[in-house]
């Protein structure tokens, strides 16, 4: 069941926190936990009542464990702690490796052996990297010590409450469970749902009204470099800026509503998206975005490869390996690879540009070329994370390169260059719809870089975990901090922004369109 449904909307959301409050208000606490992890698994088996078992048959078997783990903590038996982790994780890899890359290795292997194995179509469970991820944090915490044991309902709990199930953000175990020990996160609470109904309806409006649009310039592009078809220079860029937008939006929205809807049920989940455009070099561009994702892999891998402690040489190689397994979670293929290898490097390279020149300049004129160029890299290695295949990929780069034959002239000896690092003159003129396009590519980069995020317009209410109410409203520029009126309040403009937002949304409804993180 998608968020951005009428039968999400309309249906189950409302009967959820209406059974939710209604228990609790009768005195059964525990009966509403039990009704919202018997409402998650019914979310999650809307799309495949078969996989609810597999679901259920991993929280079953990371229980037992995590219980083993305890029992042989405070019996101080530190090797059967990590051999019990170690077993937990490697069931756990082997669970999400089958359904994710089994075809993937097998179809590689066939074509460097020249085989035909086969093991039939394999259908990937859907939210099964994030519930998997999230379970090994937990194996990996139970054995430091680093949470109090719970029983097996808040366990349950822990892994399927439904607003972060299918796509996050990763939680950990201590950031959720000690809210539903508190009696007011089952009292309903007017601002609760205020905020939660305004952070949701802000995020549907960006799935549904946005970034769906951007999609229909992105993705014909796309299918006509898949198809191999002729593309150059402005299509390309044109379409590779709109999956930019298109991606940005589909998260940042997705992101903001499983805010919004914990928030209904008075929890509030860790920030998973902090306005990654803004970004001033990829150090910084990954604790923008996915962060929660970017936390696992530095806590989970980074850190357990040896991070930075074992010299500069391993720090790069760890940080790059730490970025190709982050792309390999993504999605079982060497465009995934690829992406991943690209962002190892781009890492690689703005520590050692950290290491040489120290903290760059802060001054406007560094800051908006630092960003403007992390923005090109980042948008640049999309193009593989978008690509079906490899070769799609190598055909939406080389389109990007296919400058306008009436170019090379004005270029001089500089075209001669140009061709000879693998640029072509052999593109179309610019056209008034391409420059309109450009036009338009300038004014959204601009509502990106300048405009507050979701967070920022509802700092007041706290939005979500461990909120650095400070911290956010830092980035935002002067002159708009002076605009009251875009920064959320309950009031009765308000209520009519959110009100035509929601109208808006609705009308856009038409269509199902998945989230573009659920495929992962």
């Amino acid at each position: 069941m998608l968020f951005n449904t009428d039968e999400f909307v309309f249906m189950f959301l409302p009967a959820t926190l209406l059974g939710y409050f209604l228990l609790f208000r009768f005195g059964h606490a525990k009966l509403s936990v039990a009704w919202i992890v018997a409402a998650s698994l019914f979310y999650y088996g809307w799309w495949n009542p078969y996989y609810v078992l597999l679901v259920v048959g991993s929280i079953l078997f990371n229980y037992v464990v995590g219980q083993f783990i305890h029992q042989a903590r405070r019996g101080d038996r530190g090797k059967s702690v990590r051999a019990l982790i170690g077993l937990g994780v490697v069931v756990n890899l082997g669970l999400l490796g089958y359904y994710k890359y089994a075809n993937f290795f097998l179809d590689s292997l066939n074509t460097v052996l020249a085989t035909d194995y086969h093991l039939g179509t394999i259908i990937l469970p859907i939210g099964i990297s994030f519930f998997t991820f999230q379970q090994i944090a937990y194996l990996v915490d139970a054995g430091q010590g680093e949470m109090e044991d719970s029983g097996f309902l808040e366990y349950c709990l822990f892994v399927l409450f439904f607003p972060q199930l299918v796509a996050g953000p990763i939680v950990h175990h201590s950031e959720m469970l000690p809210q539903f020990a508190k009696t007011e996160t089952f009292v309903p609470s007017f601002s609760n749902f205020t905020a939660g109904g305004t952070i949701f309806i802000i995020g549907l409006f960006k799935k549904v009204v946005i970034a769906d649009n951007f999609a229909l310039v992105a993705t014909p592009v796309f299918e006509a470099a898949e198809a191999g078809e002729f593309i150059d220079f402005a299509q390309t860029w044109e379409a590779v800026f709109a999956y930019s937008m298109q991606l940005y939006f589909d998260f940042s929205g997705y992101s903001d509503m499983a805010i919004g809807i914990a928030r209904m049920f008075g929890v509030r989940l860790p920030l998973n998206f902090q306005s990654p455009y803004k970004a001033t070099g990829i150090i910084d561009f990954w604790r923008r975005w996915h962060l929660t994702l970017s936390r696992f892999l530095r806590d989970y891998v980074y850190i357990p490869l040896g991070g930075s402690r074992r010299g500069r040489t391993r720090r790069f190689i760890n940080l790059f390996l730490t970025m190709v397994i982050g792309g390999m979670w993504h999605g079982a293929g060497w465009n995934f690879l690829l992406w991943g290898a690209l962002h190892g490097f781009y890492l690689v390279v703005n520590q050692g540009w950290r290491t040489l020149m120290g903290t760059p300049s802060d001054t406007i004129w560094a800051r908006t070329a630092a960003r403007l160029f992390t923005f090109i890299v980042v948008m640049l290695a999309w193009v593989p994370f978008r690509a079906e295949t490899f070769a799609g990929a190598i055909d939406m780069y080389r389109g990007m390169a296919t400058l306008p034959h009436t170019w090379q002239g004005p270029f001089g000896f500089l075209g001669d260059i140009f061709v000879a690092v693998g640029v072509s003159f052999e593109g179309r003129g610019f056209t008034d719809a391409n420059m309109a396009g450009f036009f338009w590519m300038f004014v959204w980069l601009i509502i990106v870089w300048v405009m507050p995020n979701t967070q920022q317009i509802m700092a007041r209410c706290e939005p979500a975990f461990a909120f650095d109410f400070d911290r956010q409203m830092a980035e935002i520029p002067d002159l708009l901090k002076r605009a009251k009126v875009l920064f959320w309040r309950p009031s009765p403009t308000w209520a009519v922004v959110v009100g035509l937002a929601f109208a808006a949304s609705l009308v856009s409804m038409t269509k199902i369109s998945e989230f573009l993180y659920y495929q992962f």
